[in-house]
């Protein structure tokens, strides 16, 4: 794998991406590998569709959905 350094990088650009790769759970490298990855893409790429929609509404900071109860369905069969 190839390696790159970023010189004269902002300050606020370098914090930025700090706080965007802790929100993420990232470090700072693996968050600029995933930032490039997705900025460089090829148009049209097929995407991982679960992962689409997280990032779509991440910034909304998430929903929490009440458990669904349930019942114990039917048996299989016609054995009851």
């Amino acid at each position: 794998m190839a390696s790159i350094t970023i010189r004269n990088l902002d300050d606020d650009l370098k914090r930025r991406l700090r706080v965007r790769a802790a929100k993420n759970g990232r470090s700072m490298e693996a968050e600029a590998r995933e930032i490039l990855r997705v900025a460089l893409a090829p148009a049209g790429a097929p995407r991982n569709l679960g992962q689409s929609i997280h990032d779509k509404f991440a910034a909304l900071g998430g929903v929490d959905l009440l458990p669904v109860q349930r019942e114990p369905g039917r048996a299989v069969g016609g054995h009851e």
